[in-house]
């Protein structure tokens, strides 16, 4: 009986092995692929392939998984490869200050661990993938820099832990999606040099943790909403240069870094009204 146990006991254990070897090979295959389709060989720091995993720059390995993969400004070109959603422990992704190209992958959602998203400054071109908003840990969504466009997801409000969202020097487009006033955890907002457009719902007075609201040069319009002032946390503030109309509050035009200056309908500035009330 004894023999039968120890038996059991090393075949469950070196299946386990096996199975977690698995793991870890499928993981470092698509790190070999990401280092092949970004032109590894011209990278500022390289990988040497034949080092254990988490040697190579930028990886942090966590339990034998692929939790970290930051290679901000490392001179990657090409494609990112749609098996990088693979790595479904990753936690970060940061390939920031590249010279990347060509769309995000579509299927970036199954990542649920994710927490970072940083493509930051490279020429990424597409949309924003639906499936970005049933990432249900990431906290921080930074997309700007790049020649992205469309309209923001409509349930973009799912991203319920979202806190930072950067999305300034693209092409994007469109209204705001109702939901997006549903992200309540919000600090930091950065949507600046757009061409957004359609009216800033009051509901913005929800975010009640925003620190930071930055939606200068697009072309929000109607009125600016009072309900800015319940959000006792905002420090820093520039909505100017949109279509906004009608009279602001003192407190809301000394937030802002330019004092409500806007454009018209023909392109002229004007500043809006202050009501010293």
């Amino acid at each position: 009986m004894s023999k039968k146990i120890t038996l059991l006991f090393i075949i469950t254990f070196s299946f386990s092995i096996s199975a977690f070897s698995a793991i870890s090979q499928a993981e470092k295959e698509v790190l070999i692929k990401l280092n092949q389709v970004t032109n590894g060989q011209k990278w500022i720091k390289k990988w040497d392939l034949s080092l254990p995993m988490d040697k190579w720059y930028g990886v942090k390995i966590v339990d034998d998984k692929v939790v970290s993969i930051n290679l901000k400004n490392n001179n990657l070109t090409g494609r990112i490869p749609v098996e990088i959603t693979t790595l479904l422990n990753l936690q970060e992704l940061n390939l920031s200050s590249n010279l990347l190209n060509g769309e995000i992958p579509l299927n970036i959602g199954n990542m649920k661990n994710l927490q970072i998203l940083d493509l930051s400054s490279n020429k990424l071109t597409g949309f924003i993938p639906v499936s970005i908003c049933n990432l249900p840990n990431l906290m921080a969504l930074v997309l700007d820099r790049n020649i992205l466009s469309g309209e923001l997801p409509q349930q973009i409000g799912k991203l319920s832990m979202l806190e930072n969202l950067s999305l300034y020097e693209n092409s994007f487009l469109g209204q705001l999606p109702a939901s997006f006033y549903e992200l309540k955890h919000l600090k930091s907002i950065s949507l600046y040099s757009n061409k957004f457009t359609g009216k800033l719902n009051p509901e913005i007075g929800n975010l009640v943790l925003l620190e930071y609201l930055n939606l200068f040069d697009n072309d929000f319009k109607g009125q600016v909403p009072l309900e800015l002032e319940k959000l006792i946390h905002l420090k820093k503030m520039n909505i100017s240069y949109n279509l906004f109309t009608g009279q602001v509050s003192n407190k809301l035009s000394l937030l802002d870094k330019l004092n409500m200056t806007m454009r018209n309908e023909i392109g002229n500035v004007v500043s809006l009204p202050v009501n010293k009330g």
